[in-house]
């Protein structure tokens, strides 16, 4: 059965962020994974988890400079040192919230260059920064993102995600594979779950409905049969992670709107 973590960066916009561990516990969650932990101090993180019997399942790395406009830093060539600086601040956030994994965003390829031209540099960051996790018993995840969400990231689909992982040779190196950003680019989802998750390079899935990202039931995807794809093929290779409800609430910030929209969840509770 599938083990869902509420993305409490998107989910219950209507309470302060620390106040989401609470609700989701209350809705059954046992699992979550935000966007970025480093507004708040690690303890605190911690005593949140700690107090609502929740799991941290994931997070991401520091992205650059969030406001202006960059998100991640790892294929940006002349930014290695703030990549392994990045790096290192991630890993003791992780190390506070017992959390096995971290996204390391791939950044937007600088204009006027071709995604070949700083793969080297996103080869040569992730082989450091694995080298690092693997210290401590973390696996950092590369995640293909659709172009019309992040136009000009440099990693857009499974197949190179899955070609990038066997360049860079660390074990600890795995795909987190939205569904959502899949569904965009490329589409037969299911074939793809059955054809990468068996590997052993798929870390991490998350979920959202198609196209306009709200709860799993709109839109034009059928999770519940691609639960029972994921069902099926864990029961088969032994995979035993987490699926990320990383969604906008259909009711927007409304009070209680995130929980009113569970209902896609009871099935699986």
């Amino acid at each position: 059965m599938p083990r869902f973590a509420a993305n409490l960066s998107m989910l219950y916009p209507e309470l302060d962020f620390l106040d989401r561990f609470e609700a989701a516990a209350r809705d059954g969650f046992r699992g979550v994974e935000f966007l970025f932990p480093y507004d708040c101090a690690a303890n605190e993180l911690a005593a949140r988890l700690r107090a609502n019997g929740l799991q941290q399942v994931l997070f991401n790395g520091p992205p650059g400079d969030w406001g202006k406009g960059e998100k991640g830093l790892a294929c940006l060539p002349g930014r290695e040192r703030e990549f392994r600086d990045g790096i290192a601040r991630a890993l003791a956030y992780a190390a506070a919230l017992d959390c096995p994994r971290i996204h390391v965003m791939a950044g937007l390829v600088p204009a006027g260059t071709e995604p070949r031209e700083v793969r080297g540099t996103y080869v040569a960051n992730l082989r450091a920064a694995a080298a690092d996790a693997a210290k401590q018993g973390v696996d950092l995840m590369i995640e293909p993102i659709n172009p019309r969400d992040i136009p000009g990231f440099f990693l857009n689909r499974q197949d190179d995600a899955h070609a990038l992982i066997a360049e860079i040779g660390a074990g600890n190196v795995k795909v987190q594979m939205d569904l959502y950003h899949c569904q965009i680019v490329e589409g037969d989802v299911a074939t793809r779950i059955r054809r990468y998750l068996p590997t052993g390079r798929v870390g991490h899935f998350q979920i959202a409905g198609v196209p306009q990202r709200h709860e799993p039931d709109v839109g034009e995807l059928n999770y519940p049969y691609l639960f029972d794809v994921i069902d099926d093929v864990s029961a088969q290779c032994g995979w035993d992670g987490w699926i990320g409800c990383e969604y906008r609430p259909a009711r927007g910030s409304r009070p209680g709107g995130t929980t009113a929209g569970l209902g896609w969840l009871a099935p699986w509770r």
